[in-house]
């Protein structure tokens, strides 16, 4: 059954892709469309047995690489955790498929478009389902390829050209990290099989390696190198700009690609990975840090961005910093438990989205928006179901997995953790802020945009609106329905999957922390939503004085470009590499060293050889006479010198060099 889940959606994409001429846009779609329920059906009786049965198992196909003692099979390994991913991924696509079917219907293109959507559905589930490094690493490289295909789907486009060029770049510097630990992997333990490595792992926990007079334990080396994939394919602070501008493709990729699967490969990377992470406890540490520290920068991002979509995208980069955090406090399971959930309210988010930009003529600047609340009254219903999730409101899907993470940070008692809490529970404050802003601008305001395009702003059809209605059952229930069987005392649904020292299990301390501190993070949210609400729906001068004041610009422009990030990285990175490369590479190396001793180098020594051997030629016997006379001392001389002083293969060697050169 794996392998039918796994090639169903490849051979959709290949059908679209290669048939879609003969099989027209809509008989594309609807092929996709329907090999994607199928995966799904399948998914979910995998679901059933192995995850509720306990059925977890692992199968071989066949022999990949076989080189002397270091063997790699192909393989998958279907467990707990490979499920909870197949069906987060299966489930998304499933719907994103059906939303595109009339979203991009006006697109001559469709066909392409849905085969890229299978396609990146293919490498999703080969990264989820893999049993090594290798295969992993296929389909992690995969689903790259597949998002700079989509986010650059409308290739005319000079922003979605930028954009998808962006994204591949700084993802490079990620997948570099993790072909690193790859060849470590092989270097320590001569296999990348995940069952062999950790059975290995506590022997190498002393191991070290000398790295600039410092001893470093190899298994910190390893777990730093995988961690820097993670922080390039989830967007955390550093590698993050790219997210933000992924939003120039399509909608229906915002909510596959970059909401709900592939930014999420990252943190599922570290959950494989939990039996190498615990025994890097400073590794560990570094993890918290930087996961609170992209939850508190993206929140306030997101506080005074405009476009529609990016303020989703940068509440998305905040959730990724709270599910890197679980893991940086090794709570693997509460950090998968946040990613199954956030994937369904942010895809309602990110599709409802794509409902309100489709009803206005493309607009998505908020401040153009305005009055639809009583124009779409269902897509706002849907996204304040999302909004309300995401901001933690009390028993939504968002309130059960993002209070935990919050409670197991502040019950580890140390100062990363506690640094993560806090940061945490302000960047909750400010998700419930933009998210009721975005809410306010969108529907709730007087409408600000252009007449005709408010006016003719209607409800899309069901093959939109039903993606929505679905999405917004698990944005509602999901967290109180999973949330003893994923992270509940007691409970066995992860099995070996999830690797967790028992010096770390911070859950039963979570459950007796003083109630100050667990409800600390619903108050914050709860007082955000409540001052948005009324500063903008009563307190709009007093907003626009505020921001026309001399501390108010300073704020407005450090939250609105995104924390001068995007800025330093074109000052004092981008344009001195560039100028660097045309300066010194190109006009020192390639129009210099190289043409010099190259292509333009040889054919000026030519030119000038045949200058000279034209002035010898003068057409006098006696001249004749005097040149074969001169080569033949010249010859005798030499071959008496070598015979003498060098060896005949040097004699050879200087012979056929002389001619060759002339």
């Amino acid at each position: 059954m794996i392998i039918l889940i796994i090639l169903l959606p490849l051979l959709g994409s290949l059908v679209s892709g290669f048939g879609g001429r003969f099989l027209g846009p809509k008989g594309s779609g609807r092929l996709t469309t329907v090999f994607m329920v199928l995966t799904l059906f399948f998914v979910s009786l995998t679901f059933y047995s192995v995850g509720l049965q306990g059925n977890s198992y692992s199968l071989i196909l066949y022999s990949w690489i076989n080189a002397e003692i270091f063997n790699v099979n192909f393989g998958f390994l279907v467990d707990s955790l490979t499920v909870v991913m197949l069906v987060v991924v299966c489930s998304i696509s499933t719907l994103v498929h059906l939303y595109s079917l009339e979203y991009m219907s006006h697109d001559p293109h469709l066909p392409r478009f849905m085969s890229y959507l299978s396609l990146f559905t293919f490498f999703m589930l080969l990264l989820v389902t893999a049993n090594n490094l290798l295969q992993m690493f296929v389909g992690w490289e995969g689903v790259g390829l597949c998002s700079y295909l989509l986010i650059n789907f409308w290739f005319t486009r000079i922003q979605a050209n930028k954009a998808a060029i962006k994204a591949m770049i700084i993802n490079r510097i990620g997948d570099f990290a993790l072909a690193l630990a790859i060849f470590l992997s092989i270097f320590l333990f001569n296999t990348l099989d995940y069952v062999s490595i950790f059975s290995l792992a506590p022997l190498y926990n002393y191991t070290t390696i000398t790295i600039l007079g410092f001893n470093i334990p190899c298994i910190e080396i390893l777990c730093f190198l995988l961690f820097l994939g993670a922080v390039g394919k989830s967007a955390q602070l550093g590698l993050h700009t790219w997210l933000p501008d992924a939003m120039e493709g399509p909608t229906p990729v915002s909510a596959l690609i970059h909401a709900a699967t592939m930014v999420t490969a990252g943190v599922f990377l570290i959950a494989r990975c939990s039996p190498l992470f615990e025994y890097a406890t400073s590794v560990l540490s570094f993890i918290t840090i930087i996961g609170g520290t992209t939850a508190f920068f993206a929140a306030t991002t997101g506080l005074l961005q405009n476009d529609l979509k990016k303020v989703i995208a940068y509440s998305t980069c905040s959730q990724l910093g709270y599910m890197i955090f679980a893991c940086g406090v090794s709570n693997y399971a509460v950090a998968i438990f946040h990613l199954a959930t956030h994937a369904f309210f942010k895809a309602l988010l990110f599709l409802g989205a794509g409902s309100v930009i489709h009803g206005v003529s493309d607009e998505q600047d908020m401040r153009k928006m305005g009055g639809l609340r009583r124009l779409m009254p269902f897509t706002y219903a849907m996204i304040l179901i999302g909004s309300l999730a995401l901001m933690g409101f009390p028993f939504l899907a968002g309130f059960y997995s993002k209070d935990v993470i919050l409670e197991v940070a502040y019950a580890q008692y140390n100062n990363a953790s506690q640094y993560a809490y806090w940061l945490g529970s302000f960047a909750a404050f400010c998700t419930a802020f933009y998210s009721i802003r975005l809410l306010y601008l969108t529907f709730l305001a007087e409408p600000n945009g252009k007449r005709p395009i408010i006016e003719n702003a209607v409800e899309p059809g069901w093959k939109m609106l039903a993606p929505l209605g679905l999405l917004a059952i698990p944005s509602i229930f999901i967290g109180f329905v999973l949330k003893d069987l994923f992270i509940g005392l007691g409970s066995d649904f992860w099995g070996f999957s999830l690797f967790q020292n028992p010096f770390t299990y911070q859950l039963i301390d979570a459950e007796f922390l003083p109630h100050v501190y667990k409800l600390l993070p619903t108050i914050l949210s709860l007082l955000g939503a409540f001052l948005a609400f009324l500063f903008y729906m009563n307190g709009n001068k007093y907003l626009f004085s505020l921001k026309r004041s001399k501390y108010g610009k300073i704020f407005y422009s450090f939250f609105n470009r995104k924390w001068y990030i995007d800025r330093l990285y074109n000052q004092f990175i981008t344009q001195p590499l560039l100028k660097m490369g045309f300066v010194f590479t190109y006009k020192y190396i390639d129009r210099g060293v190289i043409e010099k001793f190259g292509p333009y180098g040889l054919t000026q020594s030519i030119t000038f050889i045949s200058s000279i051997i034209m002035k010898i030629q003068t057409g006098y016997l006696s001249h004749y006479t005097f040149y074969i006379l001169l080569g033949l001392t010249f010859f005798l001389f030499v071959l008496s010198f070598f015979s003498a002083y060098l060896s005949w293969s040097i004699l050879i060697f200087f012979i056929l060099t002389f001619f060759l050169f002339f």
